[in-house]
């Protein structure tokens, strides 16, 4: 028979084994609840993104690749906008609001439509900065954070509200953990939490590191730098070096430890680290896997996760800073140039108006035409006047002979006459080639030869007369010739020629 001790020790036993079983089973029982709480868990549509950032920083042409939009439009004031995010684990889509602020400071009054009360908790800060202003980034980032801060005490917030929202942020903080690591920091959690088993419940906060959420808001905040292609630019026209990116990176992952952000350097020309912001939004606000760690060897594409970064770390770049100081101040070394290489700009055109031009062009010819002088020229030293206008042909006050109602020159010196017509042209000067003198001769003659076969009507030339024949116009006005005409051709030197060709 079994004695009091035995049966006293077979119950304790069983009370043992009864507590190991349903200690399993409450562990049992706490993974599938959080599996399945995990697997029914949809992505929140009130989740929103808060851009903020002066103005030519990239905010908008960012937010339209993370909306895969290639044809950005820029708004003022207040803008709203949405990002697609998909869960390709669970097929769950939802649409995560984004709001971008005007860079002037004059329209930070629209916070208040934001970021309120009821959004805070569910809210994420984006400080955009561009790279194409290096020496203007930190100011821009301070100003921006107290602009921030200063919206943030306006709200109605209590005090131990506030408190609530800087330790859920300091406590995120310290859980960060670096991809891959997540079951050996699992497991040490899991075995201090056993240790302590009596403290179950109460926080197990480490203390921060110097420097580290020295401003906590209680918000999750990303700093972008934008257009970080423009660092080729700065090296080619401003002779920056390799130091000096690294004094830039390091005052700003600084600025990052004190509000505990993350950093991101990014370039939509250039498609650098744009993705990798996408999910790393999603990540910090639906939770989805983010397995990328800290990216600091590039230095166009630099990624510092929230909880990652410390002094010591930052540290590492004061090896290559040579002729700085990493506690120089940050405008002393990143100033701003004094002179920048103006944009080449094109010489502008106007086009003249057309009647102006051609006003202009019809003066020119005018300038250039020589002055009208008489059919027989200059005859001894003095230019012959045209006949005045209504003396007839058959007008004795012309004081030439006149035979048949035709009136006839008289013949002058050949030598006299060709020294003394101003008119006369040069076949060359005139681009007239010289044989046009015979073909006109030829002209006359065939018309002197075809007159001698017949009867001369009255008025036509008669036997012995003397001609003189000229180009002058077929006009009335004879005394007027063409400005430019060519040399005219003399008869009058030839007068036994005309008689014999007459007879």
């Amino acid at each position: 028979m079994a004695t009091a001790s035995d049966r006293s020790r077979t119950a304790a036993q069983m009370k043992d084994e009864k507590k190991d079983g349903n200690e399993k089973e409450n562990i049992w029982a706490s993974v599938l609840s959080e599996v399945q709480l995990k697997g029914t868990n949809k992505l929140s549509p009130n989740q929103q993104v808060v851009v903020i950032g002066d103005r030519e920083s990239g905010k908008t042409t960012l937010v339209a690749k993370l909306q895969g939009n290639v044809d950005p439009k820029k708004g003022s004031g207040l803008e709203y906008a949405y990002i697609d995010v998909r869960d390709e684990y669970r097929d769950d889509h939802t649409h995560l609001a984004v709001w971008l602020l005007d860079g002037d400071a004059s329209h930070s009054h629209l916070l208040r439509y934001a970021l309120t009360e009821e959004t805070y908790s569910s809210t994420l800060m984006m400080l955009t900065v561009s790279m194409t202003t290096p020496w203007a980034m930190l100011d821009q980032l301070h100003e921006w954070a107290s602009l921030l801060q200063d919206h943030i005490d306006k709200l109605p917030f209590s005090a131990e509200a506030i408190r609530e929202y800087q330790h859920k942020y300091v406590r995120r903080w310290q859980e960060y953990v670096e991809p891959g690591d997540e079951l050996e920091t699992a497991q040490l959690r899991r075995t201090s939490r056993h240790v302590d088993g009596e403290e179950e419940g109460m926080d197990h906060l480490l203390p921060l590191p110097e420097g580290v959420l020295t401003r906590n808001l209680g918000l999750d905040i990303v700093v972008v730098v934008t257009k970080t292609d423009y660092m080729a630019t700065l090296e080619k026209d401003l002779d920056y070096k390799e130091e000096h990116f690294d004094f830039i990176q390091e005052h700003l992952r600084k600025f990052c430890l004190q509000y505990g952000a993350a950093l991101f350097y990014t370039s939509v020309k250039e498609d650098k680290n744009c993705d990798l912001l996408y999910k790393y939004l999603v990540h910090r606000i639906y939770g989805l896997v983010f397995p990328t760690p800290a990216l600091v060897v590039e230095k166009d594409a630099v990624f510092i996760p929230a909880g990652w970064d410390n002094d010591k770390k930052i540290g590492i770049l004061y090896e290559n800073l040579q002729s700085m100081k990493p506690d120089d101040d940050y405008s002393d070394i990143i100033n701003r140039p004094t002179t920048r290489k103006p944009a080449p700009r094109e010489a502008e055109l106007h086009a003249e108006d057309e009647q102006n031009f051609l006003s202009r062009l019809l003066q020119q010819l005018q300038q250039q035409q020589p002055a009208p002088v008489g059919i027989s020229g200059a005859v001894n030293g003095s230019t012959a006047s045209p006949v005045p206008a209504g003396t007839g042909v058959n007008s004795p006050s012309a004081g030439t002979p006149i035979r048949g109602g035709i009136q006839v020159q008289k013949p002058v010196d050949r030598r006299s006459s060709s020294s003394a017509v101003p008119n006369q042209m040069d076949p060359i000067k005139t681009g007239i080639s010289g044989t046009s003198e015979g073909v006109l001769a030829n002209f006359f003659n065939s018309l002197l030869k075809k007159s001698s076969s017949t009867t001369p009507p009255a008025g036509m030339l008669q036997s012995g007369d003397r001609v003189s024949v000229s180009n002058a116009p077929a006009s009335g006005n004879e005394g007027s010739p063409v400005p430019g005409s060519p040399d005219k051709l003399n008869l009058v030197n030839r007068p036994g020629e005309v008689a014999a060709e007459l007879d």
